[in-house]
């Protein structure tokens, strides 16, 4: 309970503190007795270790009486406060229900026909490749790949290459004995190869994308007749997301949902970062994918200066495995391949009738352009908080050099969030939306972003004003997109090849029906 305490105690003080800033960007008065107030709170930041936020010395009488006077009423009390002073109207309770869950629950344990590892045949080395979520999703795919290999699993290498240039270490970001004593009963996993097969000749294979039990039993397996050691050059999008056998997509889900917790310190950290966003009622997690490497990738220039469009664009054409160079961003936004605009994102979240003092938890990394594409959303929503102003420099000093590791902070953050919204539909969103259904079906909506940037085109040419009408067309087109329990897509009708497995809806985003069941169904056995 003192930890709680605390942690509810900094996360107001926080909250007050960047209140009083917002304020003052925004040009409002801010009375003498406020400035004191954040002059206070900004000196006491960084008093002993435990809570950033405690005061060098004890709190005198004065400046409880500050802080109670002058802190805006929603940030008061995580108790008494009201959202707008409407906490108990029936509207705004409806903008936090999660979608109905239909009694679906996880269903992942094995059928009485699996059995623990066989012997092994050889050793499968993995190189993962992509970011946080992109690795977490190959990892997972591969510990299913070294079952159906009948291989040992070496804990897999993190993408140390990529566009964030992080050094972390698997045991950097994730349990490592704890993945390692997860999947005992379905693959035998070791740190390290035997010292005699370090030097020994591999067969590096770069592995078929969306490839099925076949293809590993009949062209993977044989190679270790030639060889003790297999190395996959990467792990992204080896399995495909349909039509395998049940206990492998079950091991899957094992894997990503449980086998792969992150590192202690990381876990320790989000859930702190959790409770102080909950000390001000219910909040909104934002992954807002407005973040210099999506831009430049996905072409994107929407709402950017000429200067900043140039940037991007020679950072798309330096990429070397980044194909597609030439893009036509008017193009990309009109058919919704574009991640929305902090602007277009408070557009959206004031339509869906969330009141401007709903706490916002930005899960990303720096947004481009800085507080420069932040005005709008920040002046709609002025509680905007992310892991930089929810912990000290000290707290995120450990972690702050490496992208993953930040990362997995915000994942935390977001999957414990009473509503999630993405802004793209990259890995990240994919991932906690994924991790949100397996836990419950927790709210969840996502945006449908070729229809809203029709509806903003429309306000900015003056065809449609901002208000009811706005708010009821938003609002009806995502009457189904909450995360309610529903099947897994399927591919795109008409597409082929590859195209036909990339459409498909991910395994790790929708694991249903493999890996949830009714809880009414008497065949369920849960873990």
């Amino acid at each position: 309970m003192a930890l709680r305490r605390k942690g509810r105690s900094a996360g107001r003080r926080a909250a007050v503190r960047w209140w009083l800033l917002s304020l003052l960007g925004a040009g409002a008065a801010v009375t003498a007795a406020a400035a004191l107030l954040a002059v206070a709170l900004h000196v006491s930041a960084s008093a002993s270790a435990g809570s950033p936020y405690r005061l060098a010395k004890p709190r005198e009488a004065e400046e409880l009486r500050w802080e109670q006077e002058f802190a805006p009423p929603q940030l008061a009390s995580p108790h008494s406060r009201k959202l707008d002073g409407a906490a108990e109207d029936e509207p705004e309770k409806r903008l936090w229900l999660p979608a109905p869950s239909r009694r679906f629950v996880p269903c992942v344990s094995p059928s009485l026909e699996y059995r623990r590892p066989e012997a092994s045949r050889g050793y499968l080395l993995v190189h993962t490749n992509g970011g946080l979520n992109q690795m977490r999703a190959g990892i997972s795919d591969m510990v299913a790949v070294a079952r159906i290999l009948k291989a040992t699993l070496i804990i897999p290498e993190l993408d140390k290459k990529s566009f964030w240039l992080d050094k972390s270490n698997f045991s950097d970001v994730f349990d490592e004995e704890h993945f390692i004593r997860y999947l005992a009963n379905d693959v035998k996993v070791e740190k390290k190869l035997p010292k005699e097969l370090v030097k020994a000749p591999k067969s590096v294979r770069y592995f078929k994308s969306w490839s099925g039990v076949d293809y590993y039993q009949n062209e993977i397996s044989p190679l270790w007749e030639r060889r003790q050691v297999i190395r996959a050059a990467k792990s992204d999008s080896r399995l495909a997301n349909n039509f395998l056998p049940p206990d492998i997509q079950k091991l899957r889900c094992r894997t990503f949902f449980q086998a792969l917790r992150f590192a202690p310190p990381i876990e320790a950290l989000g859930n702190l970062l959790v409770e102080r966003m909950k000390s001000f009622g219910p909040y909104i997690a934002l992954h807002l994918r407005y973040e210099k490497d999506m831009l430049a990738f996905s072409g994107c220039t929407y709402g950017l200066s000429e200067t900043e469009s140039e940037e991007l664009a020679m950072i798309r054409g330096n990429t070397t495995y980044w194909k597609v160079k030439d893009i036509d961003p008017l193009e990309q936004r009109s058919h919704g391949h574009c991640p929305l605009t902090p602007k277009e994102v408070g557009m959206f979240l004031s339509a869906l009738g969330y009141p401007s003092s709903t706490p916002v938890y930005i899960a990303a990394g720096e947004i481009y352009g800085g507080e420069s594409h932040m005005v709008d959303l920040q002046s709609r929503f002025p509680i905007l908080m992310n892991k930089e102003k929810l912990a000290s420099a000290e707290e995120l000093r450990p972690f702050s050099q490496y992208a993953s590791q930040m990362a997995a902070l915000d994942y935390i953050v977001s999957v414990e969030s009473d509503v999630f919204i993405p802004s793209y539909s990259g890995n990240m969103a994919r991932a906690v939306a994924g991790h949100r259904r397996f836990h419950g079906h927790r709210k969840t909506i996502s945006p449908d972003r070729k229809a809203l940037v029709h509806l903003f085109d429309k306000v900015d040419s003056g065809l449609l004003d901002e208000g009811k009408r706005l708010s009821q067309k938003i609002i009806e087109m995502h009457q189904k997109r909450q995360g309610s329990p529903r099947k897994r897509k399927g591919p795109v009708s008409g597409t082929r090849g590859s195209d036909r497995f990339r459409s498909e809806e991910a395994f790790y985003e929708n694991p249903l029906p493999d890996c949830l069941c009714q809880s009414n169904d008497s065949s369920i056995i849960n873990i």
